[in-house]
């Protein structure tokens, strides 16, 4: 379920820590690749540097407002993760500009050549999930891509 629905995103929202300590959210295009995420982008971009200083980040995934039920009750995930800046032109590197081209098409073909883009590594720790009212999981595992139940929570008086 998890999996499923995390398929059809094609951009993240990013949540990092700023020189001040304060949170900053922007997105952007990713891939993931054994369990991991990974985005690409330019040292001008005010995450990258937040990222650089600062490893820790929160991937969020959302659904459309457009397309949900209920505005108040959005299927979103969010992901806390740890995340390294990988070295450029080696071959996990290349490997990974193949999947970004495959994924996100011709933009990739002209930014994979820009100097001041980095791919940046996400692992997931922890995170959650929210599926609908009575339908919020905790997100675990060895692979941090299963879905627990949460127990003992009185939440809002039903559950499916």
């Amino acid at each position: 379920m998890l999996l499923d629905y995390l398929e059809n995103f094609k951009s993240v929202v990013l949540s990092t820590i700023d020189e001040d300590n304060a949170p900053f959210t922007s997105y952007a295009p990713f891939i993931k690749d054994e369990n991991k995420y990974y985005v690409y982008i330019s040292l001008m971009a005010r995450h990258y540097r937040n990222l650089d200083k600062n490893p820790k980040v929160s991937l969020f995934f959302i659904e459309d407002e457009i397309s949900c039920e209920n505005i108040f009750g959005r299927k979103r995930v969010v992901l806390q993760c740890d995340s390294k800046k990988l070295v450029r032109d080696d071959d996990k590197f290349e490997k990974l500009i193949e999947v970004f081209e495959k994924r996100h098409g011709s933009t990739m073909k002209m930014l994979k050549s820009m100097k001041d883009f980095s791919i940046f590594e996400f692992t997931p720790y922890k995170g959650e999930a929210i599926f609908g009212f009575g339908e919020a999981y905790d997100i675990g595992g060895e692979n941090t891509d299963e879905l627990i139940e949460r127990k003992n929570l009185k939440g809002h008086g039903h559950k499916k």
